[in-house]
């Protein structure tokens, strides 16, 4: 579940990316299709602003300068303009932004399943 989750927040990865890794890692891919499906669109925009934050206070850079050159690129959007290294000021810190967020959501999620179904084995027996 806690696999699913974190593949399901990381941008551009989701259910697939969650039943590759639940296979390789020999996870239950029910549960980490499920994680995903549960993260996948709805957390964007949150998740979104809580990478920002949290990358740029891993980078040692403030966040709003961040939000403002998103907000820059996406107003002068060129597709030349991805291949540029400025570019890399925004999409670094946004990026180890995301793995921490989803990292930490995914773990958080990861150790309440387990506490509920170590509750629910113990009901059972």
């Amino acid at each position: 579940m806690g696999l699913g989750v974190f593949f399901g927040i990381m941008p551009f990865m989701g259910p697939l990316a969650a039943l590759f890794f639940a296979f390789i890692l020999k996870a239950n891919r029910a549960a980490a299709l499920l994680g995903s499906m549960l993260t996948n669109t709805w957390l964007s925009i949150p998740a979104f602003l809580l990478a920002a934050r949290s990358g740029s206070f891993v980078m040692g850079v403030s966040h709003k300068d961040i939000y403002r050159a998103w907000n820059d690129m996406v107003r002068n959007f060129r597709w030349n303009g991805l291949l540029e290294l400025s570019i890399y000021r925004i999409a670094l810190p946004v990026i180890i932004g995301y793995l921490v967020v989803s990292f930490m959501i995914g773990l958080s999620v990861y150790v309440i399943t387990l506490i509920v179904l170590k509750y629910f084995k113990k009901r059972s027996i």
